[in-house]
């Protein structure tokens, strides 16, 4: 029969998405688990929605945040293995039978899945986004950092860590309890069979605040914990090539302008190349996913637009740091 698998979904206003998400666990090829749905006071309906399925509806009292809501759910789980997911995620039929054969007893380490190349609505920029987040999370078979739209792990080893962070930032909390793990010993795993199909909904707006938001928050936190340059996932050493090459050729074409010297352009040739060499197994992967047509307007839109969300989210995280650690140096 297998372990007892305990699936933890936070949800927060997840109406469009929170059905979708729990038909396709119900729909599981594996049958030896639980849903537990924590609803971190939505106030969409989501909520009756979810008291439709055979699932363990948890609702906190006041907003939380998606860390707590993890927390209360594993704490309230009967599974020997958790496996969180997001309420805008659905799970593919052999899901959670790949996560069950994946997590070892007594081994700790922490399995993560990734996304679908393809995302579950049709969406280009979520097509576009999907296809990078599974690019990027893939490479590595001992990646930086498990992300919780797919982590697994044993219960006994969640509860001694600790649990997510609930006073942190909104966002990336999957990212410190990674490298808090790793630091205590535990090992960093991806199955790239574990997969979920996510539901972006993005549109171009939608896609460029979601770059400067994250990339804010990331380059705030790894400034703190002094590891910018790292190959981490998302926060690839593709993209940061990518962002550095953009701001570079900018100025080379700002220089070029300004001094009415054409020839300048040249000293970007090296940097387009160099760009277009670390992000080749990228574009690549974006081929093989969309087909021509669209693999060459997503790396347009990759190279060309994409950077200076990442670039303007960056330098407000690097104000967000500074600004924070002015106010520690002041209160000393």
């Amino acid at each position: 029969m297998g372990r007892f698998v305990s699936v933890v979904v936070p949800n927060y206003n997840g109406g469009p998405t929170i059905r979708r998400c729990l038909e396709a666990l119900f729909a599981s090829s594996y049958d030896n688990f639980e849903v537990v749905v924590v609803d971190d006071c939505s106030s969409d309906g989501s909520r009756e929605i979810i008291s439709r399925f055979p699932c363990r509806l948890i609702a906190l009292n006041n907003r939380s945040g998606a860390s707590k809501a993890r927390n209360v759910g594993a704490q309230n789980s009967k599974g020997e293995i958790l496996f969180f997911i997001d309420a805008d995620c659905m799970v593919q039929k052999d899901t959670l039978s790949r996560v069950e054969r994946t997590v070892v007893d007594g081994e700790k380490v922490v399995v993560g899945g990734t996304y679908t190349k393809m995302p579950a609505d049709d969406r280009f920029f979520s097509a576009f986004q999907s296809v990078f987040v599974h690019y990027s999370e893939t490479k590595n078979d001992r990646p930086d950092y498990i992300a919780t739209h797919a982590m697994a792990i044993e219960k006994n080893l969640f509860e001694k860590s600790g649990g997510f962070p609930e006073d942190f930032m909104p966002i990336i909390e999957d990212v410190e309890f990674s490298h808090r793990l790793r630091r205590s010993g535990s090992a960093l795993r991806m199955n790239p069979s574990i997969l979920v199909s996510h539901f972006f909904d993005f549109t171009l707006t939608r896609s460029l605040k979601n770059a400067f938001r994250k990339s804010m928050y990331w380059t705030a936190y790894s400034l703190k914990n002094r590891d910018l340059l790292t190959d981490s996932g998302t926060a690839s050493k593709e993209l940061k090539t990518n962002v550095a090459a953009y701001f570079i050729l900018l100025i080379i074409c700002a220089l070029s302008l300004l001094s009415r010297k054409p020839e300048l352009l040249l000293f970007g040739l090296p940097v387009l190349a160099l760009n277009a060499c670390v992000n080749r197994k990228f574009f690549s992967a974006l081929r093989s996913a969309m087909g021509l047509p669209l693999a060459f307007l997503s790396a347009f839109y990759y190279l060309m637009v994409y950077p200076l969300a990442v670039g303007a989210g960056s330098l407000a995280g690097v104000l967000k740091y500074s600004l924070r650690l002015g106010r520690i140096q002041g209160m000393r």
